[in-house]
């Protein structure tokens, strides 16, 4: 702990924000197989010593990392096919019928489509191996360790006997079952359950081999927890009460954030709200047991919305827009206290800032020494921005973007000429090369941690940005060709990391 806490104190280090769905590969989305590791090869090429990635969750119809069927379990799509061949669960000749995928963007249907098919065809394989086969000894350890996984395995089998639809449209004795229908459904539905654990031993095995070989060639991982669930997860199901719902199961209040830079009218996310006395009563342990989890796969953690730990937007759920919604008490220092006394002191966690940040927010990310984030596209706006270099703290993390924002150079592209001309000045250039200006001055800023999307190394425009908040279709899309990490991209990011202590 104490040496991931060096890592966020005491060092000047650099690294890229890249999600791996993003990463290049011929299956349609970037995966863990060996694309990951050439990427974690990138990286240590060129100097940097920090990946984030966006949370790594099973998502549902938008295929938003921030609304997943689960806060424990992982992405099933980012199991890689060509490690499934390895361990010998798939052919050569079941990877030959891969169809042509986009280079470019992911093709979500399409995928799920393709790696469901492989994906059970490995499970067949797997189902075939003797019972004391070194592959069935591991699964069945997963099974016995991951506390979550029961309830999660059954919500997604029962969810795929209803073909997907929203658990609050279930049955009854689907919808709240107890303990004696539970039982009954686990005989039920005892493959499909099976099935579901089988994916996510996959992907956690994979997922643990690669950060291993990450932090075995010095890099660092950066996790995100999104602070709210989604309505149509296994948490909700699973445990209602720790939720502000109603006595069918339907939240009362929703979350989202008042208008800001990024919506005129707010944006409505509508997850449902805790309810935050019943996690006191519990030590918060849910929550404990949720950043253990993290820390598991990552060695840092970005709490996303942490202003929402001080207050948040609770917005009826009728509500049309955001607009409509109030600022409630959030946990607090009892929160954070819970957090120190079930992981010390130094804590390994990233304060994710932005939006309207109040004397109290700010007070309480101080008190646990948490950095906060500079987003340099907002820097120029305003005459003395908070977000500008001189004016950076050096426990923050600075960005160019985030996967919220535009690309550096779409950003700059539109930007009003009055900001463009203080970017110009401010960095002394003549624009020619804008992302790799951001990058400079991120990199050259006071923060400890400058951090920048692979976007804005390949100087890539509007049409390569992540997310457009707000929009609920065509994001998340984004990927990298293999083309671009070429070896001089990586030379020039090294010299600049270089140049300015990182």
């Amino acid at each position: 702990m104490n040496k991931t806490k060096e890592t966020l104190s005491t060092r000047r280090l650099a690294g890229i924000l890249m999600h791996p769905t993003s990463l290049p590969g011929r299956f349609g989305i970037g995966d863990l197989g060996p694309e990951s590791y050439a990427f974690v090869d990138f990286l240590k090429k060129s100097g940097q010593h920090l990946w984030q990635t966006l949370p790594l969750g099973p998502t549902g119809q938008f295929n938003c990392p921030y609304q997943c069927f689960s806060s424990f379990a992982g992405q099933p799509l980012l199991i890689s096919p060509e490690l499934l061949e390895k361990e010998g669960l798939l052919t050569g000749e079941d990877l030959s019928h891969t169809p042509d995928f986009p280079a470019d963007k992911v093709d979500y249907a399409k995928v799920r489509e393709f790696k469901e098919a492989l994906f059970r065809k490995a499970y067949s394989a797997f189902c075939a191996l003797p019972s004391d086969d070194e592959l069935v000894r591991l699964f069945e350890d997963f099974c016995e360790e991951a506390e979550w996984l029961d309830d999660y395995a059954m919500f997604m089998a029962i969810k795929a006997s209803k073909k997907g639809i929203c658990w609050l449209e279930w049955e009854k004795k689907y919808r709240r079952p107890t303990k004696t229908q539970k039982a009954v459904i686990a005989r039920e539905l005892e493959d499909a359950i099976r099935y579901e654990k089988f994916l996510q031993w996959l992907f956690f095995k994979q997922w643990t081999e690669l950060k291993e070989y990450a932090n075995e060639n010095g890099i660092r991982l950066i996790g995100d927890i999104p602070i709210f669930v989604s309505p149509d997860s296994a948490d909700v199901w699973a445990e209602p009460a720790m939720f502000k719902l109603d006595k069918d199961g339907f939240p009362k209040v929703v979350a989202g954030v008042p208008p800001d830079y990024f919506s005129k009218t707010g944006q409505l996310w509508g997850n449902p709200l805790y309810d935050w006395k019943y996690h006191k009563k519990t030590g918060f342990s849910w929550w404990m047991k949720r950043i253990k989890a993290q820390l598991a796969l990552s060695d840092i953690v970005r709490i996303d919305h942490f202003r929402g730990l001080e207050s948040y937007w609770e917005v009826p759920a009728d509500a049309e827009t955001a607009v409509e919604g109030k600022w409630a008490q959030g946990p607090g220092d009892d929160f954070f206290l819970a957090v120190r006394e079930n992981f010390g002191e130094d804590l390994p966690l990233i304060a994710e800032d932005l939006g309207i940040i109040t004397d109290e927010v700010r007070a309480l990310r101080d008190r646990y020494d948490l950095p906060g984030m500079k987003i340099l596209q907002f820097a120029f706006e305003d005459e003395d921005s908070a977000y500008l270099p001189y004016n950076q703290p050096a426990n923050c993390i600075c960005y160019t973007g985030t996967h919220d924002n535009d690309t550096s150079a779409g950003w700059y592209a539109k930007a009003s000429e009055k900001a463009r001309d203080k970017v110009r000045r401010y960095m002394n250039t003549d624009a020619s090369s804008i992302h790799w200006d951001f990058i400079r001055t991120c990199f050259g800023a006071p923060a400890r941690i400058a951090i920048v999307p692979i976007q804005d190394v390949f100087g890539q425009g509007s049409d390569c940005r992540m997310n457009v908040p707000g929009v609920a279709e065509g994001n998340w899309a984004y990927r990298a060709g293999k083309e671009l990490f070429t070896e001089d991209v990586a030379e020039h990011l090294y010299s600049v990391t270089k140049l300015f202590g990182r």
